[in-house]
């Protein structure tokens, strides 16, 4: 591309707030380009439509639909907040049978119940290896 065309390229670019790639210029009329040296002559040139630009490119519907499949998809399918509440929400239905069973008293419930909402227990077979250390269970 000679030289001329790439200023007014660069102009034109300026001119239509886009990035140089984007700006088309009609090869028929490739001499009159060539000519224009000042902002005033290529404006006149966009005006005329010797000189456009060049629409965006994007992605089509089938391109996004082809890329939100599962294999696309990065990260845990369960966030960590899903699977805090899911394990929390098991512990406690866990604690208050044991509670409504009447193995465990009211206070060694709310021992429990604390240190389930402080993260102490992965599982649940964690809180019965706890209450079997500790001998907090009433009855066998």
């Amino acid at each position: 591309m000679p030289n001329t065309l790439r200023s007014v390229r660069r102009m034109a670019a300026e001119i239509l707030k886009v990035g140089e790639n984007r700006v088309w210029i009609n090869p028929e009329e490739i001499e009159r380009v060539s000519e224009a040296i000042t902002r005033e002559d290529v404006k006149s040139l966009i005006k005329e439509g010797i000189i456009r630009k060049r629409a965006e490119k994007g992605i089509s519907k089938k391109e996004k639909r082809k890329r939100r499949g599962p294999g696309s998809r990065k990260g845990p399918s369960i966030s960590r907040k899903v699977k805090w509440i899911m394990k929390v929400r098991a512990q406690r239905k866990f604690i208050r049978e044991l509670k409504a069973k009447k193995v465990i008293s009211e206070s060694t419930y709310r021992m429990l119940y604390r240190m389930v909402k402080g993260n102490a227990f992965n599982s649940i077979s964690q809180i019965k290896t706890f209450i079997k250390e500790r001998n907090l269970a009433r009855r066998k």
